[in-house]
């Protein structure tokens, strides 16, 4: 290998409110030497995601908070260049937790390996890694959508929101999604074939769903929470359904914001509203990665990639999309492939 040092961004300080620069520190170690049964893997592309913002806050969830000088954790492609385990070989392509870094060594339980024929390496971390698992198994196996109804997708031009209002209008369903600028409102409608586009930073929003979906929505994939939230509950047809991914919009709260302050109305609609993560279909993600890269060889499916170039520019990418500035899988190339 010719670099001599491992770069990796760790937590420098715990976020208030929004992430700021001065959270993160960019430190310079040699590279990690793998222990016998062990590998060690160069980082080729790495996934910014929402939920980072949730491990950078010293609370317990369903997966543990980042320790104070600890790597941010996140989703990596890369290439065994040393291996002391049978299991893997040099050049092998592995996808992983491995975090914010250039090197990483691993047991090998945490990875996967990356078929390059179905589909660019970068798609391996995201819309057929985990954004695109998560839009695959939270609509169809939690939204349970069906020909004709009306499905409605918040964060829709999003790593996760993009391939979700695709799949439901595979399924023959008519799609709405919300976003931030007009740019992605054209790019969901005229791009990806969803039938409504809604600014949620320059329409009403509960006026633009009542117009949108006279006969109520059927299914809400939710990434954001809030205001956005409610307005749907606002407009719900009987025995829908509400998936539940991602809060977005409370994430850099300082305090949790009160709500959703109308669940009444999943009573008054006979409605279910259902939380998920990506994991509890863990078994069955090789059938979610067969069935999108078909549709993606077939046309039926499209996505779009927001690329930062290197390791010491991932949090200033990561502030941008926690306050909407990402156009697609916020992905960052760490090396070349």
């Amino acid at each position: 290998m010719n670099q001599e040092s491992n770069r990796k961004v760790i937590l420098k300080s715990r976020p208030d409110g929004y992430p700021e620069l001065s959270n993160f520190g960019l430190v310079e170690e040699p590279i990690p030497q793998p222990k016998e049964g062990e590998v060690l893997i160069k980082a080729i592309w790495l996934s910014l995601d929402p939920y980072m913002r949730g491990r950078m806050r010293d609370v317990q969830s369903y997966a543990p908070p980042v320790q104070l000088g600890g790597v941010i954790v996140g989703g990596v492609v890369g290439r065994v260049v040393e291996a002391r385990t049978p299991a893997f070989a040099v050049g092998d392509l592995v996808v992983g937790p491995l975090g914010w870094q250039e090197y990483a060594t691993s047991d090998g339980r945490n990875l996967l390996p990356v078929d390059p024929a179905l589909g660019p390496l970068s798609t391996a971390v995201g819309i057929l890694g985990m954004p695109g698992m998560t839009a695959y198994f939270g609509l169809l196996d939690v939204g349970r959508p069906n020909p004709g109804d009306t499905v409605v997708v918040s964060a829709a031009s999003g790593a996760v929101g993009q391939v979700v209002g695709q799949i439901a209008r595979i399924m023959g369903c008519r799609v709405i999604g919300i976003a931030g600028t007009q740019e992605k409102i054209d790019y969901i409608v005229k791009e990806l074939g969803f039938d409504v586009g809604i600014n949620y930073k320059t329409d009403d929003v509960r006026a633009a769903l009542a117009s949108a979906c006279p006969l109520g929505i059927d299914v809400y994939f939710d990434n954001v929470g809030g205001d956005i939230t409610d307005a749907v509950m606002e407009n719900l047809a009987d025995f829908s359904r509400l998936v539940i991914c991602g809060q977005i919009s409370q994430y850099n709260l300082a305090e949790p914001a009160l709500g959703p302050r109308n669940v009444r109305l999943l009573t008054t609609h006979q409605a279910r509203m259902e939380g998920f993560l990506v994991f509890q279909f863990t078994a069955r993600h090789d059938e979610g990665r067969r069935r999108i890269a078909g549709w993606i060889r077939e046309g039926k499916l499209k996505y779009k990639e927001d690329v930062v170039d290197g390791i010491e520019n991932a949090p200033a990418a990561f502030i941008g999309m926690m306050r909407g500035e990402n156009f697609g899988k916020l992905l960052v190339k760490v090396s070349q492939e």
